[in-house]
């Protein structure tokens, strides 16, 4: 069986698309093609990569060209299967199925929250963007084979529409950031952030936290969304404690998790975080790190349940000072917590599981079953 993943956003090397979908599927034997913008014509590890010219200057170029583009390079694979990861190729999708082709779409995110938060667009406007955009997406999403969903929180808001939905959660792969338990003695008296930097996820509050801590720096990985937004924070007492290391390679982040005892995810109370559930949370736990996460009642319930962290208002620096001073103080203690996250990951929140359920929903639609309104058997794992 030929089968397509399709992006107009993400790059070659995504987590989630490349290196765990389209890895598993081709070591479970299926053929597998990615079509993807900025990437060279190349086989990677059993994948068949076709790259497209990709867009740049505004969204609307890369909304318009740039998805032509992906769909013109897609017909030309010719797969029985087409899997997309963008919002913004919903019509294409349509087309493919008019074309006679099985479609599954990956949600990545609940897109109509995430409207709601969009600086870009005006505030006045966001509610009426995200009202129109959620009749789209859900009269689309019921012509589609399947939907793949990134959290539950998102899949069962398709399986409400009778789609045939699964939640594939983003959970790491068990070998990629294990690190050595006798590693713990050589750490920094560091915390550290990996990911997209916005003020929403906490940027300001984490740096505030810094001034008022003793004796510890933080290790910032990722890039700024908004350059105003990095203008802003720099002028914050604590920068003078942060580590700036911009855009991080997969071995990067493993180098930065080894370094820290501590690993951040404090992001604010919006509708899109409340119920996501963060790659970096999962992350930090992996790399056997005591996570401070916001004190949201999923996060919460991970973290207690497994003893490996501490939970803060996320709008309050002096609580993610005290959760970060006191781990610090007590290594032992940080250390317990560190390793109970890592059997955590090992139990539990780990991509291993998640490929057995994305092969199931491919063995399902190869066995061309009349599926709709079917939930595949529901695993205990909660994933994003």
């Amino acid at each position: 069986m030929k089968i397509c993943h399709l992006t107009s956003v993400h790059s070659y090397t995504d987590t989630r698309i490349f290196i765990k979908e389209c890895r598993s599927l081709a070591e479970s034997g299926y053929e597998v093609h990615f079509v993807v913008p900025g990437a060279s014509d190349s086989i990677i590890e059993d994948v068949q990569v076709h790259g497209v010219i990709k867009e740049t200057g505004n969204r609307l170029k890369r909304m318009t060209k740039t998805v032509n583009k992906v769909f013109q390079k897609g017909l030309e694979v010719d797969a029985d299967i087409y899997h997309f990861h963008d919002p913004e190729l919903i019509p294409v999708g349509l087309k493919l199925k008019k074309a006679g082709k099985k479609v599954i779409y990956d949600v990545h995110e609940d897109v109509p929250r995430q409207i709601l938060t969009k600086e870009w667009l005006p505030i006045y406007v966001r509610r009426l963007v995200s009202k129109l955009f959620e009749q789209f997406e859900n009269r689309a999403a019921r012509k589609f084979d399947a939907i793949l969903a990134a959290t539950p929180h998102i899949r069962d808001r398709f399986l409400r529409l009778r789609c045939k939905a699964q939640d594939i959660n983003n959970y790491p792969l068990l070998e990629e950031l294990k690190i050595k338990s006798s590693a713990w003695a050589g750490k920094e008296n560091a915390i550290c952030y990996v990911g997209g930097i916005t003020i929403v996820r906490g940027i300001s509050e984490m740096v505030k936290a810094l001034s008022l801590t003793d004796n510890i720096h933080m290790l910032l990985g990722g890039r700024f969304a908004v350059s105003a937004e990095r203008e802003l924070v720099t002028r914050l007492n604590g920068w003078t404690k942060v580590k700036e290391l911009g855009y991080l390679s997969r071995d990067e982040v493993k180098e930065v998790y080894q370094k820290s005892k501590v690993g951040l995810v404090v992001l604010h109370p919006t509708l899109n975080y409340v119920d996501a559930l963060p790659v970096k949370m999962f992350e930090y736990m992996a790399a056997g790190i005591p996570v401070i996460a916001s004190d949201f009642p999923l996060w919460k319930g991970i973290i207690e349940k497994n003893e490996c962290g501490i939970c803060v208002d996320p709008l309050k620096p002096e609580q993610i000072a005290f959760a970060v001073q006191w781990l610090i103080d007590h290594p032992k203690e940080a250390e317990r917590m560190g390793k109970n996250g890592r059997k955590a990951i090992e139990a539990e929140y780990n991509w291993e599981n998640e490929s057995k359920k994305l092969i199931a929903a491919y063995k399902s639609l190869s066995d061309k079953k009349d599926i709709k309104g079917v939930h595949y058997e529901n695993s205990n794992a909660r994933s994003i």
